[in-house]
């Protein structure tokens, strides 16, 4: 169906450039756009939300951005609070498995999912400490207690269960062009205290993990011949820290309407260019 499709826009564009009535054999189909993921690409504040408040879902969360560039049809079923696991089982025993919404028509897949399986959102509300160093403690020093690494383990344990994730979206979409994303650059390099109440060294291993769940993402996306899109790169220098006129992502207390760490509008928008941009290269 992919290939029918690109054949049909071809002779579109050759009709409006040569003049000549072209007339396909079928008429032109939409492309088939089914969103996968959790609260990182469902949007959870960003207005409008979906009516049923079940997922937090925006109406201008990047699938629906990528939706409108390439004039898709979408099937958004992102959640705030999915995990890996909800791909495959009902959600809050209501919602049905996001695998349910692929098919064999699916032309285009994208998933954002991750953090939630190591509890990473979790234990950064951990890390918050309102006072410097060493009025307090310090969460790095605490999930690595011991030689281990609490969060980090979690991560290396979700890797296979991701794969074997990423092999069922194929299954079910032989024919679907999919694009994996990692995840943002919550906080630069030793962060910016007190401006976020996080010390240098929490906020080193918090993107330090966020930055593991991304690269586990993208190996396992290249394995399998899907595309990987960077958000990390595309958030640098619009972290937390940033102005709130320059923020893609939002701190602990937000600025713009959005979730706390979450991505705001303008995030969702520069998301939805580079995930266009990775729909567009070869697609097939």
């Amino acid at each position: 169906m992919a290939v029918a499709k690109r054949m049909t826009a071809g002779l579109a564009a050759a009709a409006a450039l040569t003049g000549v009535a072209v007339v396909p054999a079928q008429a032109a189909e939409e492309l088939e756009y089914v969103a996968l993921g959790d609260s990182a690409a469902a949007g959870p504040l960003i207005p409008d939300q979906d009516p049923n408040l079940l997922c937090l879902r925006s109406d201008r969360n990047y699938p629906a951005l990528v939706a409108e560039a390439l004039g898709a049809r979408l099937t958004d079923v992102t959640c705030s609070g999915a995990t890996t696991d909800d791909l495959a089982s009902p959600r809050l025993g209501v919602l049905a498995p996001q695998f349910d919404a692929l098919g064999e028509d699916t032309d285009l897949v994208t998933i954002t999912i991750g953090a939630n399986d190591s509890g990473l959102f979790q234990h950064a509300l951990s890390c918050i400490n309102l006072l410097p160093e060493p009025a307090g403690l310090s969460c790095a020093d605490r999930l690595t207690a011991g030689g281990k690494d609490t969060i980090g383990e979690a991560v290396e344990a979700w890797a296979p269960e991701f794969g074997a994730a990423l092999d069922e979206v194929v299954r079910r979409a032989p024919e679907a062009k999919v694009v994996v994303t990692g995840y943002g650059t919550y906080i630069r390099h030793n962060g910016c205290y007190p401006v976020q109440p996080v010390w240098a060294r929490d906020a080193n291993y918090l993107q330090g993990v966020m930055d593991k769940v991304s690269a586990v993402a993208r190996d396992a996306a290249e394995a399998r011949g899907a595309e990987f899109v960077d958000f990390a790169e595309v958030t640098v220098g619009h972290d937390i820290c940033a102005a709130p006129k320059d923020r893609y992502l939002e701190g602990l207390i937000p600025v713009n309407v959005a979730a706390p760490l979450h991505p705001n509008a303008r995030g969702m928008a520069a998301f939805a260019d580079a995930v266009t941009t990775a729909a567009t290269d070869g697609r097939r």
